[in-house]
């Protein structure tokens, strides 16, 4: 499909166009701030859970699904198919690298907030399981396609020594102002599970996160900084409220 034609989340119909960085339906006249992008894979074992939590339904106008048979066919088809302005709904976290990879293509210099009770931050020499969705943080940095210095790494709490040692080493912390200070756009990358727990369903419950009120706020402060490239929500369980999920990107101005 097209990413300049979309299905409708009301109508269901193939008729949301995009204009700008919106869509507008032709057939009901619906307005959109942004374009969905659906990616059911979870990398790791056991995460059929974040994979079919991708089907969640929630109110913007469907424009691609990603189901590529590897991560890296994956980020290439994220990056290479992405509306102008998309809202990834993961599976798993392994979904903002592919989003980054095409926003940085488009954008230049991009601002990378990590919301997330995990940093993401291990290799495959580091990582107690071997689940990719516990690297992705570290393979976008890697890859060039954002500086450590670009990164707010926000609500995390349950981070490995070698994470905690990498975060020490690169200056990496939940300040914004350091993170958005001079690029030419952000993007939000949030896995629910940042939230404390019982809030939305996720895969990997954390105690100790914001309530979702705090967690708008930040949001908004974000887009106040920078201008949001796009917003990716990941890490979900099934039996999420797709009500609450809009609330949480339309914190971001999408």
């Amino acid at each position: 499909m097209s990413a300049l034609r979309a299905r409708c989340p009301y109508c269901r119909t193939l008729t949301a166009v995009a204009f700008e960085d919106e869509y507008e339906c032709h057939s009901c006249g619906a307005t959109f701030a942004a374009g969905l992008v659906r990616v059911p894979r979870a990398w790791g074992d056991g995460g059929e859970v974040m994979a079919a939590a991708a089907e969640t339904a929630i109110p913007y106008p469907e424009a691609v699904v990603v189901e590529e048979a590897s991560l890296e066919a994956q980020n290439e088809a994220l990056a290479k198919g992405l509306p102008r302005r998309p809202l990834v709904l993961g599976g798993c976290c392994c979904a903002h690298v592919g989003a980054i990879r095409g926003l940085v293509r488009r954008h230049g210099r991009l601002g990378v907030v990590w919301l997330d009770a995990h940093g993401d931050l291990n290799t495959p020499e580091t990582s107690p399981s071997g689940n990719e969705w516990g690297m992705p943080l570290r393979m976008t940095i890697d890859a060039g396609n954002v500086s450590a210095a670009d990164v707010a790494l926000v609500g995390a709490r349950d981070l490995d020594p070698p994470e905690r040692d990498y975060v020490d080493e690169h200056g990496i912390d939940d300040d914004l102002a350091r993170a958005l200070d001079g690029v030419d756009a952000v993007y939000v990358a949030l896995d629910v599970d940042v939230l404390e727990p019982g809030l939305i369903p996720s895969f990997m419950p954390v105690p100790g996160g914001p309530r979702l009120e705090e967690l708008e706020t930040t949001l908004r402060d974000v887009a106040s900084r920078a201008a949001v490239a796009g917003l990716g929500l990941t890490g979900l369980a099934p039996g999420a409220e797709p009500v609450l999920l809009a609330r949480l990107a339309a914190a971001t101005g999408l």
